[in-house]
């Protein structure tokens, strides 16, 4: 008999702070883009705007699944709650798509009924965004090691800043030139960076949503490795997914030579370090076989 253990959510400290005081930032900046855009009339200000909507949103749901993760798991929810912040992540896809639409309409139609843009106030504003999307990115830098969740902010924030570069460098094309073309030309690949960043947040959530075998984890790679362990003669059934942003787990079934069922213990050990400290997957579930089990003996351990 044993405990089974599930993985344990991460402290909420210092990273839920630095999520906050990035949210905050974000926020704030996101509110004076959009006033900046509407006063200057400059679409690329807009779209960064709309771009930093977006990251408020991604902030947003970081720090829940950060908060929602500390809850534990139940006889109904025995996983807990870790595929909310998957589910919302797709939510959020969904919305980046409709934003960037809105984005390519607005810069099409403004290529061919130009409108009017003050160079000098749209610069002003992208560089105070720039600041405020570096100094939210030097924050979260701290905790974005360990922690997936602000990772994953950390690059919606360096975005953001990738965004207002382009913005201020069209305010500077605008004021030494007047091409106030360049200002739908740059929201256009805003919308781009936008679309990909959507396609990117989907393609994740439905993978995890379907169980796929992570990306930076191979098959092949885990099943090599657990036949190399003394004693294991073959590894089928093998299953490897995402339960959540970082937390992978694995069931296999393992073959092993005649042997005593307690001296299985040993062998599980063996095979559960390589899973966690080769492959990062701490969440394992091993069903022991030998050719001379009587049908349907299994030994079954549990991580």
């Amino acid at each position: 008999m044993h405990e089974h253990k599930h993985p344990t959510a991460k402290p909420f400290g210092d990273n839920a702070r630095a999520l906050i005081i990035a949210l905050a930032i974000t926020l704030l900046m996101m509110l004076v883009e959009c006033v900046g855009g509407l006063m200057s009339g400059s679409l690329a200000l807009l779209s960064d705007a709309g771009h930093m909507l977006t990251d408020t949103g991604a902030l947003a749901l970081a720090l829940f699944a950060l908060w929602f993760s500390q809850r534990p798991a139940t006889t109904e929810k025995t996983y807990g709650f870790y595929r909310v912040e998957i589910l919302a992540a797709l939510l959020n896809g969904a919305g980046l798509i409709a934003i960037a639409g809105f984005i390519f309409y607005e810069a099409v139609k403004r290529l061919f009924l130009p409108i009017a843009v003050q160079g000098p106030l749209m610069l002003a504003v992208a560089t105070v965004g720039l600041a405020a999307n570096l100094l939210g990115a030097f924050i979260l830098s701290k905790g974005s090691r360990g922690n997936l969740n602000v990772r994953a902010a950390l690059w919606h924030m360096l975005s953001d800043a990738l965004s207002s570069v382009g913005v201020i460098l069209g305010g500077l094309v605008i004021i030494l030139t007047g091409a106030t073309a360049v200002d739908p030309i740059i929201s256009f690949v805003i919308g781009l960076v936008i679309l990909r960043g959507a396609w990117l947040l989907i393609k994740e959530s439905v993978d995890i949503l379907l169980e796929a075998t992570p990306k930076d984890i191979s098959h092949a790679e885990v099943e090599k490795g657990l036949k190399q362990v003394a004693g294991v003669l073959d590894i089928h059934d093998l299953h490897i997914w995402t339960i959540a942003s970082g937390r992978h787990a694995l069931s296999a079934h393992v073959l092993v030579a005649d042997t005593m069922v307690r001296q299985c213990g040993a062998v599980s050990k063996e095979l559960k370090n390589i899973l966690r400290e080769k492959f990062d997957i701490d969440h394992a579930t091993l069903e022991f076989e030998c050719k001379s089990c009587p049908e349907g003996l299994i030994c079954k351990i549990e991580k």
